[in-house]
Parts: structure tokens; sequence; C-alpha cells
């Protein structure tokens, strides 16, 4: 049982930060994340955090051990510059281990944790991650967090079997989900059972250290048969509740928090809403209409948002074509309560708004978070703050795409083909302030489009750029045609040495060049992405190393996860990603119906600002 009276000691400190312009995120109290890779030829490419409570200039050196044999300094001077280095005429006969030391006021920090290469470690940018994957399942969405506290994330995985569309008919299997350590022990294994669907839209799990005590918990739907990862059964075992077409529109539905570290469950209550009445979830949504067969009633979504500015909150949401309801929740001192429901029915103008995916945003700069579903936007207090009425849509992106404007914008595609008295000019694809609401452009009316992205990929152009399917081009934040289309609509990574960031599809990695056909940067042979023909990585997340990202694929005979990172040098210094609390969130609703690439709170590409550095505090081990 964690310890209680730590807890209340670290939320009571909290609570004593008062006021929003002070108030400090307890956040993830990470380990230095070194990483070594083996590039051949004698070359090993290291990297590590600069953590984003540390100074942005702190210098560190690096150290060789090689067998026995006594530590080496590599580098002649403290390393100011960047947060990785290229070791030369390394001897791999022998094993080696790399550790890297903070340099404070002059005077050496405690070492890191060392990372070690074995003796005749292979050329490749991967590590290998073994599965023990249940006979007829595949690894899916994959997430990250520190599951036992010694600062280095762990993940878990979604193993998933024969799965359904809300919409079709037929049987499921089971969703199980896993907690792996990254050398492939496997800490615990849930089964949800036969009363949860599998599929995208149904089992949306939240990985996050919700109540400080430097352990992350998962959250997520339960119902009668769900197995935690002790084997201890939640609700009734011996019901079915599943239909003769493979439906489950009957039984208890649950919300359990379990233990990160153990599986086991912590916490189980009532799932809010409940489901009732089931032809009650219709609206305007590009597919309006309402039905009464588990399609539109069972379209869940989930996050995770510092909605008191200090400790996290789980919010777990229900519908987004027409009613849409969003409960949080606070896991505090071993207990869970209700923290607010938003429910649009009680709201005009808000049903029809949601997305397949949604993001969290401090989007009016108060220190709290907004969760943007879409097409509106819910404040940290549990209202709606706005509806931009542009619909429903597949995909969505928050960044600040234009750093000449103030603020945040939320870049989207949505479906509205289907008329409504009211939106029959409603955009394809559109840019909006996150803060008001107000919309900066927008095209394709009345138009059903199915993918879009937003970031910084052409460094000639400031700010970012955004294109969709069916676009005849690239466009700045202005709404301008700039250059010719990307080859690809789908995920994004930050992966070379520059600061524009670079295409994610299927398993490869490609450098947009405009006018010219796009580089190749990376193929993660004998790998495979998820999601059918959304192609997307089990995970995308800065999860050790510098600030750029690592990509998770699984093999392709389903037995491992590789985590590839890059081993290009760069001269930039960004503190961790995951200590940015927008990017961070990011990660934790990355496996939420159709994924998106995770953004950050401020602007990254070519000619950014240095970004503030983050209001945050970290747990004490």
């Amino acid at each position: 049982m964690k310890n209680l009276s730590k807890h209340l000691f670290v939320i009571n400190c909290l609570l004593l930060i008062s006021g929003p312009g002070n108030a400090q995120r307890l956040m993830e109290n990470l380990s230095r994340g070194v990483v070594a890779i083996n590039q051949g030829g004698g070359k090993v490419y290291v990297g590590w955090r600069l953590l984003g409570t540390e100074p942005a200039d702190i210098p560190f050196n690096l150290y060789r051990t090689t067998g026995s044999s006594k530590a080496v300094k590599l580098n002649s001077q403290p390393i100011t510059q960047s947060t990785n280095f290229v070791d030369q005429d390394v001897d791999l006969s022998q094993p080696i281990s790399y550790v890297v030391k903070a340099v404070l006021n002059g005077k050496e920090q405690a070492a890191s944790e060392p990372f070690t290469l074995v003796a005749n470690v292979p050329a490749q940018p991967y590590l290998t991650i073994p599965l023990q994957t249940p006979a007829g399942y595949a690894p899916n969405d994959a997430s990250a967090a520190d599951l036992d506290g010694d600062g280095n994330y762990d993940l878990v995985l979604h193993q998933a079997g024969r799965g359904r569309d809300n919409g079709s008919a037929g049987m499921s299997d089971a969703p199980i989900l896993e907690g792996y350590k990254l050398d492939g022990t496997l800490l615990w294994r849930i089964n949800l059972g036969k009363n949860i669907r599998e599929g995208a839209h149904y089992t949306q799990f939240m990985v996050y250290d919700l109540d400080g005590d430097g352990r992350a918990e998962v959250a997520c739907k339960t119902a009668d048969g769900t197995i935690d990862g002790q084997g201890k059964v939640i609700g009734d075992s011996s019901k079915h509740w599943v239909r003769a077409d493979g439906k489950i529109l009957d039984g208890p539905e649950f919300f359990t928090i379990f233990d990160g570290k153990t599986g086991a469950t912590l916490a189980t209550t009532d799932y809010i809403p409940s489901r009732y009445p089931t032809d009650g979830w219709g609206g305007i949504g590009g597919n309006g209409g309402t039905d009464n067969n588990g399609n539109r009633v069972d379209r869940f979504l989930a996050c995770v948002a510092y909605l008191d500015g200090k400790l996290p909150s789980v919010v777990m949401c229900r519908g987004y074509y027409g009613r849409t309801v969003l409960a949080a929740w606070d896991w505090r001192g071993s207990k869970l309560t209700s923290r607010w429901v938003f429910d649009s029915k009680d709201k005009p103008g808000f049903s029809g708004m949601g997305n397949h995916n949604l993001t969290v945003a401090d989007v009016d700069g108060d220190g709290k978070d907004e969760i943007v579903y879409g097409s509106m936007v819910v404040d940290d207090t549990g209202q709606g703050l706005f509806t931009t009425k542009l619909r429903h849509g597949d995909a969505l992106h928050v960044t600040d795409l234009d750093p000449s404007r103030p603020g945040l914008e939320a870049w989207g595609i949505h479906e509205n083909e289907e008329k409504v008295p009211g939106y029959e000019n409603g955009y394809g694809a559109a840019l909006y302030d996150a803060r008001t609401g107000e919309i900066i452009w927008g095209t394709f009316p009345g138009k059903d489009v199915g993918r879009g992205v937003a970031d910084d990929i052409d460094p000639d152009n400031p700010g970012g750029e955004m294109w969709w399917s069916g676009s005849d081009g690239l466009y700045d934040a202005k709404g301008k045609r700039i250059g010719s289309s990307p080859p690809s609509t789908n995920f994004l990574c930050w992966w070379d040495g520059d600061l524009t960031r670079e295409l994610l599809d299927g398993n490869h990695i490609d450098k947009y060049q405009n006018g010219a056909p796009a580089v190749r940067l990376l193929t993660a042979t004998d790998c495979s992405s998820n999601n059918g023909s959304k192609s997307t990585p089990a995970l995308s997340a800065d999860l050790f190393g510098d600030w750029r990202e690592e990509v998770i694929f699984r093999t392709n005979d389903n037995k491992s996860l590789r985590i590839y990172t890059t081993t290009i040098p760069t001269e930039h210094r960004l503190y961790t990603l995951m200590h940015d609390p927008q990017y961070r969130l990011s990660i934790a609703w990355q496996n939420v119906g159709y994924n998106q690439p995770p953004h950050t709170s401020f602007h990254i590409g070519a000619g950014m600002k240095m970004p503030p550095k983050p209001n945050i505090i970290t747990k004490l081990r």
C-alpha cells in the first residue's frame, strides 16, 4: 500500500502555493535518461536529458568505462551546446558504460545511472523489448510512465485481439493491458474481460501519476469480469452481457484505478455517465442523428489534465457525434472523488462538436488546463468555454502555430458534408484561436475531410504549416499556399538535427523538401504500424536521450517492440519535452481514438525563440 502520509504531505505543500501565476505543476522526477547507440565504425552516439528543473545552460561531463578499467572523461571542456555526444574510436569488443555528470557552480553533481552496451553490440538504432504476447493477440497502442518510481519510463501496452468498430456487429476478444519494464520484464497483465468490447473507440487507458507519490496509476473503463494484475475479479465474473450481435448495451459499467507497479485494483466506481438512454446520443455532427445499436453511445475518449494547476486529474469522456459528457476525477490520498461533470445536453450549441480525439492545453494562460474536444473547449472548471460550430472531425493539432499571434492555435479537419440548418457553410479544414474560438481561416466548406496535419516542417516559412487530404499544397498559418504537398498526412516526429519536424508514416520517417521528393531518414525494417489505414506507431514520445522523439513499433512477428531513437547529432539544446506539461499530457492521450502526434505548449521550429523554463516541481524519491 502506498505511503498515505507522504501523499498528504506533498499535496498539502502544493496547496500552500497560491495563485495561478505562482502555481507549479507536480511532474515526474526523471532520471538523466542516458542512452548509447552503436553507430558502427567505432562510433557510439550518446544522448541524455536536460531536466525542466535545471538551468538552461548547465554544463555536463561525459564518462566512459571500458570493461573493468577506470572511467575516462570524454570531453575536454564541459558540454554546454547540446545534450548529445559522438564517442569516437570505441573498442566494442568489451562491455562499455556511459555516465553523465551535471556541473553546477563549477562542481560535478552525482553521476547518472550508467547505460551499458554489451560486448559486440550490433550497430542498430533501436532498443528491443521482448514481449509475452498472448496467443491470437498483437501489440497495439502503448503509453509511457514511471510505474515503479525509479525515474525511468516503463510502458503500458494494449494487446489487441479481434476488434470491432462501433458500427459493426460481431464478437470481439477481451482487451488486455500489460505493464513492461524497458528490459522486457512483465510487471502485470490486466484482462478487461468479455464485457468490454475491443476496438479503437472503446478502450481508452490513461497512465499517469495522479496522486503525486512518484508512481503512475492506470485508469480505464472496466466491467463485470475484469481481472486485475493480481488476479482479482472486478464485479461478477459469471455475468455475460454480450448480445448475439456482439454489442454490449446492458450490465454495469465501472471506472477503475489500478496500481501501475502491480496492476492491483485501487478503486472502482460507477462509470460516469451511464449509457442510458442508448438512443440519446445523437446530434448535429458530421454523422448526425441517433441510433440504438451501440454506435454513438459507445464512443469513448479520455485524457489527463491539471485542472487545479498543481496535481493531475483524469477525465473520462463519452460521446462526440451528438451528446457529449466529460467526467473529471481526482485520485488523492487513496480516495477517488468526482471533481465535475460536463454534459452537452445542458449546454446549447455544444453537442456534436467532438472529435475522434482530443487534446489538453492551457488555452487561456491561467495556469490550469482546458480540454480541447475538437470543435469545443471545456474550461478547467467543467464549464463550456466556447464552441466553434465546426462540428465533428478526425484530426486535431494544438500548439503555437503562429508565433506572431498571442497564444495557441488549433488546426483540425471536419465532416461537414451533411447539411444542417445553421451549419451549411462549415469548413472541412480550419484554424482557430484556441483561447477564443475565433476562426482564423478555413477551407473546403461542406466537405468531409479525412486527415489533416499541422506543425513546422518548412524552415523557409516562419511558424507552422498546415496540410490535409485533398489540399493542393502546403499552407502557412495565414492561409497562404507556400509549397508542395507533403507525401504523407499522418504523424510527426522530431528526428534529425534541425528544429523543424519530420513526417512519420507507417514504419518510416521522411524529411519534407518543398518542391522535391522527401528524404527517407529511417525505415524500421521487419516492423509494422498499427490501426489499419491510420498507420500509427505504438507510441511516439521523448522517452530518453535529448529532446528529440523516440518511436515504438511492433515487430512483424508480434514478439517484440522496438524503440527507435535518433543517432543524428544536434547543436540545439532544449529541455526534455516530457517536462513541458502540454507535451507530457499529449503522451497520456496519444492512445485515444484516432491517435494524433503530440505537440508542445510553445513553438519549435526554425528561428524559434528559446522557450521559458517549465514552471514545474518534481517528486522526491
